[in-house]
């Protein structure tokens, strides 16, 4: 069975398993989650608001409405549908790295070129392991990860082929952010993620931002305005950093965290500055 049927196949009885309807046959409606309180919605998304927006790191999964919003977004990835989710630098659109449907709706609905890679959010750096091939001590990723950076590095076997076909490198995310590690350790797998909006315009710190984009998701997670949105800098996303080459670091993208990685990776760890080679 292709990915793509295999995708689909599953929707309604994952849905079914974690409480949730179907709305007619080939139909993404479904049944509305709603927030608390009201929120205006496109027509057709569903819109999950999580306990305590606007925290990173203290939101508690005790708290109510967490465990409801976790479960529906599990339930929307394993049946192939595509996130938005918060992160620690921007809200981002995730999908199930596994399903190729769920990677070729997310260039779609981006018009994002497939000649630009995905990368790959995990919820533990011991995962980084098993769909990388690790040449930098284990204390670098720790010191690292989670952060506010992606870590492009040599693909396993593990990751679908369907996943950057164009590249044997592959970048790895684990945002620092409790609910999107959360997320990551409940689904059990290698989330393809990237940023909520269309391709060449300007990224997102609140839902409302990509808002355009709500009919096409099946679920949109708020987790309340990401930074102060003041500054340009807030919306640089993750500083993405080369680290395939033994001894030696690229900087591809400079991101939000650039000054505090180059120097770990050059003090604490010795590597030298190179041209990146991920692109």
């Amino acid at each position: 069975m292709s990915p793509a049927r295999r995708c689909t196949g599953m929707r309604a009885a994952v849905a079914a398993s974690v409480g949730l309807s179907e709305g007619p046959a080939g139909s993404r409606n479904g049944r509305l989650l709603r927030p608390p309180s009201p929120v205006p919605a496109a027509p057709g998304a569903r819109l999950l608001r999580l306990p305590g927006s606007g925290a990173v790191q203290a939101a508690s999964p005790e708290r109510a409405g967490w465990t409801e919003a976790l479960r529906a977004a599990v339930a929307e990835l394993r049946a192939g549908a595509v996130v938005a989710v918060p992160t620690d630098t921007l809200y981002g659109l995730a999908c199930a790295a596994s399903c190729s449907a769920a990677l070729h709706a997310v260039y779609r609905l981006k018009g994002r070129s497939e000649a630009k890679p995905l990368a790959v959010c995990l919820g533990r750096v011991a995962d980084v392991y098993r769909y990388c091939r690790v040449r930098v001590p284990e204390g670098l990723l720790k010191d690292l990860l989670p952060g506010p950076v992606t870590l492009v590095m040599e693909r396993s076997e593990e990751l679908n082929k369907d996943l950057n076909p164009f590249t044997p490198l592959v970048g790895i995310r684990i945002p620092d952010h409790a609910f999107m590690q959360d997320l990551a350790q409940m689904f059990e797998g290698p989330l393809a993620l990237t940023s909520a909006n269309l391709s060449s315009q300007a990224s997102s710190l609140n839902v409302e931002e990509f808002q355009d984009l709500w009919p096409q998701l099946s679920l949109v997670i708020d987790g309340g305005q990401i930074g102060d949105g003041q500054s340009p800098e807030c919306r640089l996303g993750s500083t993405v950093v080369d680290l395939s080459v033994p001894g030696k670091f690229g900087i591809i993208r400079p991101g939000c965290a650039l000054e505090n990685t180059t120097a770990i990776l050059q003090q604490k760890y010795g590597l030298l500055p190179s041209h990146a080679s991920y692109l």
